[in-house]
């Protein structure tokens, strides 16, 4: 254990002695323990108001009381986070948001792979050269398992849950091993109904608003001269739906992006798309859908019918994964509850 743990008898406030748990983890690098803490100790304070705890500084050290569950959480928070500072790394409030999700989850998900109960916290990750990019949900944590394994993955779920990025991610990852020739990333531009004639400029300008998102994704991974190397010789290719058609598609990572906007019959034309040696990864947010009035989601029904296929893995993200902002998910929530409502009243009437 990184933090040496030593037992006090002298909680900070009283608690009944069968629910009550005290200690001190002391690190033995002075610095490291500041930037633990964070400014003000304003990552210990972070801890208190998740988990519902006491953590108080001493020096390099850190006072934890509260239930057995949650200190113990705090435990595997405090030495996972101490270790990425080992290790190079920089400690910032989202990297403590998703260690306590994923040290919550080592109690609350024990089938979980990733997680060792009463161990070291340990989490998924995927790495370029220029960045590494480690979970921080559970879900996130299975998708890039999944994305590791399965040959044609699904991240559905809402907005800010890191399903594009980590699919972006995952594929640069692949080409830097030379597990595939080239990165395809795709989106359907049904803002413009796939009728780009109209915009000005030539068809890259046509289409990048559209794609921004994904371009976004790659310059994080790759350093930007070799993303922009890759495009204009054709390694990286980034285009509509529409000129997936009559394709097939080898040796590729293959992303679909904003798969919700998919008709039936284009969801069916860019999943048969798929070749020798290539990977596929659809993500989409079912509850934005901007298709037309009675026309199905490519999406939704792709879910429906793929659904226990062998080589096909699906990941659902759900509100309590956006790590975007703490914010964006209680929008999330608010707009999905809002709804429920109504279609059930809808249903009520038909």
């Amino acid at each position: 254990m990184n933090g040496q743990e030593l037992v006090s008898s002298s909680p900070r406030h009283p608690r009944t002695p069968s629910d009550t748990n005290h200690f001190v983890l002391t690190f033995e690098n002075n610095r490291f323990a500041s930037e633990l803490f964070g400014q003000f100790d304003q990552n210990l304070k972070l801890l208190e108001q998740r988990l519902n705890i006491d953590a108080r500084a001493r020096g390099n050290s850190v006072v934890i009381t509260g239930d057995v569950v949650t200190t113990n959480q705090a435990r595997r928070t405090l030495d996972y986070l101490y270790e990425k500072l080992q290790k190079g790394g920089s400690v910032e409030r989202s990297d403590v948001e998703g260690a306590i999700r994923m040290a919550v989850a080592a109690d609350d998900q024990l089938s979980l792979p990733t997680m060792e109960r009463k161990a070291k916290l340990t989490m998924a990750q995927v790495s370029t050269r220029k960045k590494t990019i480690i979970a921080r949900t559970p879900t996130q944590d299975a998708y890039i398992r999944a994305l590791e394994r399965a040959e044609l993955v699904f991240g559905v779920g809402p907005a800010g849950t890191g399903k594009t990025y980590l699919a972006v991610a995952h594929a640069a990852q692949l080409l830097e091993r030379g597990a595939v020739e080239k990165i395809i990333l795709s989106r359907p531009a049904v803002e413009a109904g796939e009728r780009l004639g109209f915009l000005p400029g030539d068809m890259k300008e046509k289409v990048d608003p559209y794609l921004r998102p994904l371009y976004d994704a790659l310059y994080d991974m790759i350093p930007a001269d070799k993303v922009d190397r890759a495009i204009a010789a054709g390694v990286i290719e980034i285009a509509p739906l529409a000129f997936m058609r009559g394709r097939t598609l080898a040796n590729a990572a293959i992303i679909l992006d904003e798969a919700q906007n998919t008709t039936t019959m284009q969801m069916k034309m860019f999943l048969t798309r798929l070749g020798e040696n290539a990977r596929m990864i659809v993500t989409g947010d079912p509850s934005q859908i901007d298709l037309p009035r009675g026309v199905k989601s490519g999406l939704v029904e792709a879910l429906q019918l793929l659904n226990g296929v062998e080589g096909i893995s699906i990941v659902r993200f759900k509100d309590t994964d956006v790590v975007r902002h703490p914010l964006v998910g209680r929008i999330v929530r608010a707009y999905d509850s809002t709804y429920a409502v109504e279609t059930e009243d809808v249903s009520r009437q038909d």
